[in-house]
């Protein structure tokens, strides 16, 4: 049975992640610190033999007993509330994190794949945007912690691939969406399906003209699968080019949700990308892969997952205590 290590398996991307590898026949360890995860994402999964849990931070240090296949890197606020409210926390795990991960799969010989993402592109002047643009990222503003942090990680990675000859594939995931999001975490789909549920008009930000790509999450796991078992080391976009403005997804949730609240309009934040669309003209060539889940198919699928959820989860507001971590 082949081992691999997920971290950040108790977020809603590695509690998918650890059920696909589990399906796959894999001995599971899952890794988390539980800042921004949830051990109730992995709960169905604690009984079984082959899944072991482990709390612990990847930005202190990391041990594993015994051999080690894989290593699967995503341990990191996702969220514009969690980065903004922990940076250094944020910069940490891309880069001390992303360097004790790397010496683990040097001493075990174990191949590695570290979740980058489309935010490495920032506010893009190419679209839509390929794995050879640089990207349009300030490296000074709020949403610096994240973007250079993902960026510092791929070059680390590369730098381990080019010197030690260390086996590493790199994910560049655009905007994902499936069950185990977090109602309240910041990113549109979760808040726009949300306040539909609750019955509170939805908050679009700037003129709503601004566009995303929204991919469903078991399109993406099959991705990430294929390209870690490929043999290609350079990065690769994952996510659907299915490209929509803010503002008509805002009005997809309303017609999907059967609500009648109306949108509301604030100031978009300072960096908020204008465009995101993947290229995956790469992925296609060398993964045969491409999503096979439209977004009325996904958003049906989670919109039910979210409805299912208790009142006490669905009126919850965030208020996750980061005090442990604010003298990171």
């Amino acid at each position: 049975m082949p081992r691999i290590l997920i971290t950040g398996a108790a977020g809603f991307l590695g509690s998918h992640l650890c059920d696909r590898f589990i399906r796959e026949g894999y001995d599971v360890v899952a890794m988390d610190n539980l800042i921004t995860g949830d051990l109730r994402n992995l709960e169905h999964l604690q009984a079984l033999p082959e899944f072991t849990f482990m709390h612990h931070d990847v930005s202190t240090h990391i041990h594993l007993n015994g051999p080690l296949d894989y290593l699967l890197h995503f341990a990191s606020p996702a969220s514009p509330i969690d980065y903004l409210k922990i940076p250094i926390q944020t910069l940490k795990v891309g880069s001390l994190g992303t360097h004790n991960c790397l010496g683990l799969a040097m001493a075990k010989g174990a191949r590695m794949l570290i979740a980058s993402t489309s935010e490495v592109y920032g506010d893009p002047e190419v679209h839509p945007q390929t794995e050879d643009y640089w990207g349009h990222v300030n490296p000074v503003g709020p949403r610096g912690v994240y973007d250079e942090a993902k960026r510092f990680q791929e070059a680390m990675t590369m730098a381990y691939h080019r010197y030690h000859g260390l086996e590493t594939r790199i994910v560049r995931i655009f905007n994902t969406y499936g069950p185990r999001m977090r109602l309240n975490d910041g990113r549109v789909l979760p808040a726009f399906i949300g306040q539909a549920l609750r019955g509170e008009d939805l908050t679009v930000f700037g003129d709503g003209s601004q566009t995303r790509s929204f991919c469903y999450v078991d399109d993406l796991v099959e991705g990430i699968y294929r390209l870690l078992l490929s043999d290609y080391a350079e990065p690769v976009n994952i996510g659907n080019p299915d490209e929509i403005t803010i503002l008509q997804f805002a009005e997809e949730i309303i017609k999907l949700t059967g609500t009648t609240q109306k949108i509301i309009f604030k100031d978009l934040p300072k960096d908020d990308p204008t465009q995101r669309q993947p290229n995956i003209s790469k992925a296609k060539k060398i993964l045969g892969w491409e999503p096979q889940i439209d977004r009325a198919e996904g958003l049906a699928r989670t919109y039910a997952a979210f409805k299912a959820l208790p009142e006490e989860i669905l009126y919850k507001q965030e208020h996750r205590d980061f005090k442990d971590y604010k003298k990171a």
